[in-house]
This record gives structure tokens, C-alpha cells and sequence, in this order.
């Protein structure tokens, strides 16, 4: 009896055979996926936590004093947020000749815009917007307004904005 030889499974070359392939597969598709969440998180990284939020926490009771004495003088603040400006009127004796403003995007620190407001009458401020800060299509930003360092008091607050520009107080 000539039966054919049909060939050993050990005879054939390693890369013919179902099972290193598919033990290949299994830490290919890990690889594979961890560079994909890797590439998604380098892409779309939170702004929530600040690099110094140590300091940051430090000088909290600083910020909230500097709220309080705003309190106690009386001053109370304004904002009009135009398509490419910033209006601010000043309630209380503020004398200074510029005003820092620090408009804070909720969620986008790559939006934040810092200002320099500068006097336009008694108790009017303003100052164009950069050309950059147009992602002024957010609906709400946070605020906060000071003069210049050393700051003896500071606002601050929420405005929300619309179609046609936006409006707050504190």
C-alpha cells in the first residue's frame, strides 16, 4: 500500500502555523492601543489643574482678603464683553488710571485673556480685545479686576456672554 505522504505539521516553516500569529496578535493590539490613547490624551489634555495650584492654594486667603477689602470700600464693577472690546464700569472710589482684567476661560487655559483696561471717564474702563482672544465665542468666562501691583483690593466674578456681546456684575 503506496499511500501518499502528506507533509508533517512539524515540517512546516513557523510563520505557516496559526499560533504564533495569534500569540503575536494579542501584545500587538495592547501596543497598538496604548499609542492610540496615548496620541488621544497628548490631543485633548485638560486645563482643569494648574501646574502651580501649591501656590495658587497658598495665596488663596490673600485673593479672598483682597475681595473682602473691595467689600468694604464699596467698589462694585460692571462688565460689557463686545466682539472686540471690553467695557467695565467702576461703582466706588477707584482712582487708579489702568485696571488689570483677567479673563479666565472655563475649560481652555489656551482662551485666557489678560488685559490692561485703561481709563475713559470717571469710573469707565476699556480695552480692545487681541485678535487671538476670539475664541470669545464661549458663552461664559470668569473674571477678576485689580490695579496694578500692589493690588489693595480685586474683583471678581462670572460673565456671560451672547450673540451680542455680555454683560456681569459680581
Amino acid at each position: 500500500m503506496n499511500r501518499p505522504r502528506l507533509p508533517d505539521a512539524d515540517t512546516l516553516p513557523w510563520y505557516r502555523h496559526f499560533w504564533p500569529w495569534f500569540l503575536i496578535l494579542l501584545p500587538g493590539s495592547v501596543v497598538v492601543a496604548a499609542l492610540a490613547t496615548l496620541f488621544i490624551a497628548q490631543r485633548g489634555a485638560d486645563d482643569l489643574v494648574a501646574d502651580d495650584y501649591y501656590r495658587q492654594g497658598l495665596a488663596i486667603n490673600r485673593q479672598l482678603a483682597l475681595g473682602e477689602r473691595a467689600a468694604d470700600l464699596g467698589i462694585s464693577a460692571e462688565l460689557s464683553l463686545d466682539t472686540d472690546r471690553v467695557d467695565a464700569h467702576i461703582l466706588g472710589p477707584v482712582e487708579e488710571t489702568q485696571l488689570e482684567l483677567s479673563l479666565s476661560h472655563p475649560l481652555e487655559a489656551d482662551h485666557d485673556v489678560e488685559l490692561t483696561l485703561a481709563r475713559t471717564g470717571p469710573g469707565r474702563y476699556s480695552a480692545t480685545l487681541p485678535l487671538t482672544s476670539h475664541g470669545a465665542t464661549a458663552r461664559r468666562w470668569h473674571w477678576s479686576l485689580q490695579p496694578r501691583e500692589p493690588a489693595p483690593w480685586r474683583l471678581v466674578g462670572v460673565l456671560h456672554t451672547t450673540d451680542d456681546g455680555g454683560k456681569s456684575q459680581p
